[in-house]
This record gives C-alpha cells, sequence and structure tokens, in this order.
C-alpha cells in the first residue's frame, strides 16, 4: 500500500519542537522526503534529523530564519538543489510576546509581526516559483483561532494570525490556476512545551470550555497539515481548517 506522501518534497519551517516538530514525524512516517528548518534550537535540530532518517526517507535540516527575506530565497534555493522539487510547503515558524496593548513595545510588535507573518510571505513568494513551473503545489499557513477571534494580551499576535488567513485567501485565489493550493490550519488549545509552563487550574478551565473536554496534541495538528498537503485534498483551496475540539463553534 503507498503512503499517503509518498515521492512528495515537504519543507516545514519551525520543526524543531512542538506543533512543527510532529508534522516533520508524520510526514516522514507517511513517505515524504522531509526539508525542515530551525533557528535557536541547533541542537533539537540535529536531534530531529537523526530521528526522521530512520523513517528511511531522505531527511535534511537547516538553520534558517524565515522572517529574513534573503535567507528565505536562499532556503528555497538549497531545498530545490538538495531535492530537486517542492511539492509542499508548510509555514509554522511561529512566536508570542505577550503583552496588554497599553505595555506592548515597538520591539514585541516587530518581532511578532515579522517571524510570524513576514515569514510567510517570504518562504510562500520563493516557493511559489517552482511550484509554478512544476503546475502543481500546496501552500499550507500555520494560522490560530487568536486569529479568527481575538485574544486579551495578544494583539501582536492576534494581528499576525489574522494576517495569514488574508494572505492565505488572496494567494490562494492568484495561484489557483496554476493548479497550487493554498489553505491554512488554525489550531485552537494544543498541548505542547509552551503550554506545559501554564498554571494547572488554568488548563483545566481551557480543557472544561472545549466541547470535546481536551487540549489538543501536536498529532491532531499534523494529520490535518498531512490531509492538505495530500492529493486528498486536491478540490480543497483558500480555506481555514480549525483544528480546536470545537472551541469556536
Amino acid at each position: 500500500m503507498t503512503k499517503l506522501l509518498d515521492g512528495k518534497v515537504a519543507l516545514i519551517t519551525g520543526a524543531s519542537k512542538g506543533i512543527g516538530r510532529a508534522i516533520a514525524q508524520h510526514f516522514a512516517q507517511l513517505g515524504a522526503q522531509v526539508a525542515f528548518t530551525y533557528l535557536s534550537s541547533v541542537e533539537k535540530g540535529q536531534q530531529l534529523e537523526q530521528e526522521l532518517a530512520a523513517f528511511g526517507t531522505k531527511v535534511k535540516g537547516y538553520r534558517s530564519d524565515a522572517s529574513d527575506y534573503q535567507q528565505a530565497e536562499k532556503l528555497i534555493d538549497d531545498v530545490m538543489a538538495e531535492f530537486g522539487k517542492l511539492d509542499v510547503l508548510v509555514n509554522n515558524a511561529g512566536i508570542t510576546k505577550d503583552g496588554l496593548l497599553m505595555r506592548m513595545s515597538e520591539e514585541q510588535w516587530d518581532q511578532v509581526l515579522n517571524v510570524n507573518l513576514k515569514s510567510v510571505f517570504n518562504l510562500t513568494k520563493a516557493a511559489t516559483k517552482p511550484m509554478m513551473r512544476a503546475k502543481s503545489g500546496s501552500i499550507i499557513n500555520m494560522t490560530s483561532v487568536v486569529g479568527i477571534k481575538g485574544n486579551a494580551g495578544q494583539a501582536n499576535y492576534a494581528a499576525s494570525k489574522s494576517g495569514i488567513i488574508g494572505f492565505t485567501k488572496s494567494v490562494a485565489l492568484e495561484l489557483g490556476s496554476r493548479n497550487i493550493r493554498c489553505n491554512a490550519i488554525a489550531p485552537g488549545f494544543i498541548e505542547t512545551e509552551m503550554t506545559g509552563e501554564l498554571d494547572q487550574k488554568v488548563v483545566d478551565e481551557w480543557r472544561k470550555a472545549i466541547p470535546l473536554k481536551r487540549g489538543g496534541t501536536p498529532d491532531d495538528v499534523a494529520k490535518a497539515t498531512a490531509f492538505l498537503a495530500s492529493d486528498d485534498s486536491a478540490y480543497i483551496t483558500g480555506q481555514v481548517l480549525q483544528v480546536d475540539g470545537g472551541m469556536l463553534t
């Protein structure tokens, strides 16, 4: 039986931990050749490269800053040189710098917008060239339920994630005629290293408010991403898929 992503080359940004790491693992298990990026977590990035190679697929990790336009262009060139093609781009790199608007510094705003939103522009723009030549491709951008409903203390993060939705829909409209699809995934409360630092009471309150009565796992997001990366979603573009246990229903 062929695996869902057999023969596909996928690039995943920000894959050293959390959701990005789960996506890279899941893609490798499903037969994809995986290129991924990391920035500060060098050891974790190198570890992941070894881990994924165990699935018997071609894997390469790149230390690259997605928010830097030149580095993003070079990354796509490097991936093309190494793998020969690019079928799937997952824009997952992201950070938070939370704080109430009144106390938010310009730097906190700029950093989050740069890493979360400009990186999506940088890599999508660079990746469209090879995808247009191939007349196929699937671009998947990681947004958030916060980008749909907002969140107090996260004006910068919400703006960046909301921007990703508008960007995704525009790209879908522009590139549909070239058989390039562009969708977004909006995770809800996903339990990762980041949420592990929260107070247990806060986490329990979150869980209670979710119809499925649990937080999501990085795997829940990875499986939805694999669907949008695969030919099973060939007629789906310009959509925002909420992976949130019904939280925003």
